[in-house]
């Protein structure tokens, strides 16, 4: 260290700046830690704030729980509780305090049971204990309610009064019972038993709040078997409304509270009376307008209803119509039919062939047809006479006849330049009468010849 930068020893440090030093060596030095104590000094402050001493036997420390991870808690702290908190160990500069910044908080030996809950609603829940399928339908109109709870617990108070108020009617079998301490777990499940053999339609099975150690009979797993094996519909209504118990997951119907566990349980009268004045009038409406109806179809049948007399009387006028317009149908019919014989008649009369007029006009066309046919004959023999003469002229015959000669080559065509020839080459020369092969002594040209 040189000497421009004296060590913590040599300088002089400010209060804030000693415990800011002091802040980050705990910081950096503590990780977070699970602390473990009973709540005192307790105050909740209006931002939100919790701030609290956790002290035991021998020692006692401030803490703070921001208001961000108070709101997470689920549950009120109160003095004289003993918890484990998840803590980073902190020092509150202005006021020079050590103090722990709380994160998290469970109350004392909770890990352990929590642990213990979630193992036993596992397998529960793999044995299908849990399943909906399995859930039994609540009775609409109950008669009688068998209530599983402890006579002195004042839930036990709220439920009567509730179904006092909603039900009075229904009958009430209580099955007194521990709920909570040692053994309470069998007797809860033994009174649940006897309730499901008695003659009631529901059971209800309630408890105040309390802790997780309060409720823990509730998780015990001889009652969750209980209340499925009961012969009746199960519903809960343990602690508040964030407990839940192994009881309430195995229970056809789980209620937040007690008294809402008796108000499903208990249709409210006033309700029912409401709504069955509701229905009573709207079938009184509906008879009024079925009636109004029916009445009014009867007068108008009524109108259409005539004596029997006198529907036979319109039924002969009716028959009486029918005959006069089928008489009046068939003449008609044998009219037209009369009339299209006659005219189909004419038609044969007329259509019938004349046979001498028909021999007469025969001959007249034959006679023009054999002078047309004489005519033709006469034409067509001029004109063959013209075209035989002019083929006399074309013969070639006739013309070697006069004394010429045709030339071919050996190739079979005619010769009809002498340049085309050469001295040697043999010529067939066609007369009138026979032919002869002579061959080109010389070729003389065209103006030579001339």
């Amino acid at each position: 260290m040189t000497a421009s930068q004296p060590s913590v020893e040599q300088s002089v440090l400010s209060v804030s700046g000693l415990n800011r030093l002091v802040r980050s060596c705990l910081e950096a030095n503590f990780p977070l830690t699970w602390v473990a104590g009973e709540i005192s000094n307790l105050t909740y402050a209006a931002s939100g704030h919790i701030y609290f001493s956790l002290k035991d036997a021998a020692a006692q420390v401030r803490c703070v729980m921001w208001r961000s991870r108070a709101q997470l808690l689920g549950w009120r702290l109160e003095n004289g509780q003993k918890i484990e908190a998840r803590a980073l160990v902190s020092f509150y500069e202005p006021r020079g305090e050590f103090q722990l910044n709380v994160e998290a908080i469970h109350r004392a030996g909770q890990g352990d049971l929590y642990e213990q809950f979630l193992r036993l609603k596992a397998q529960l829940e793999s044995e299908g204990l849990f399943a909906a399928a399995g859930k039994r339908p609540l009775p609409a109109f109950p008669r009688r309610i068998a209530i599983v709870t402890s006579p002195q617990a004042a839930a036990l108070r709220d439920v009567l009064s509730t179904l006092r108020r909603r039900a009075p009617h229904i009958a009430i079998d209580l099955y007194p019972t521990p709920v909570q301490g040692v053994g309470a777990g069998q007797r809860i499940a033994a009174a649940i038993k006897a309730a499901g053999a008695g003659n009631g339609d529901l059971i209800l099975l309630c408890r105040g709040g309390g802790s997780i150690e309060d409720l823990w009979a509730f998780n015990e797993e001889c009652v969750a078997r209980a209340i499925r094996a009961a012969g009746l519909p199960v519903i809960t209504g343990i602690g508040h409304e964030t407990d839940f118990t192994i009881a309430d997951f195995a229970a056809d119907l789980r209620a937040p509270t007690p008294t809402a566990a008796a108000e499903l349980a208990a249709p409210d009268r006033m309700a029912l009376r409401q709504s069955l004045a509701q229905l009573h009038e709207q079938l009184q409406r509906r008879t009024e307008r079925a009636l109004a109806d029916r009445q009014q179809r009867l007068d108008w049948l009524a109108g259409r209803l005539l004596h029997p007399a006198e529907r036979l009387a319109q039924r002969r006028d009716q028959l009486l119509i029918l005959r006069q317009r089928l008489s009046q149908g068939l003449r008609r019919c044998n009219d037209n039919g009369r009339r299209q014989l006659q005219a189909a008649g004419h038609r044969l009369q007329s259509a019938r062939p004349r046979l001498a007029q028909r021999g007469e006009a025969l001959g007249q066309l034959r006679q023009r047809l054999e002078r047309q046919l004489q005519w033709q004959f006469a034409q067509r023999r001029t004109e063959l006479n013209a075209l035989a003469s002019g083929l006399r002229q074309l013969d070639p015959c006739a013309v070697l006849a006069r004394g010429y000669t045709l030339a071919t080559g050996l190739d079979g065509r005619a010769v009809r330049d002498a340049g085309e020839l050469a001295a040697g080459a043999v010529l067939r020369l066609d007369f009138a009468r026979g032919a002869a092969l002579a061959t080109v002594d010389q070729v003389v040209a065209a103006g030579e010849a001339d």
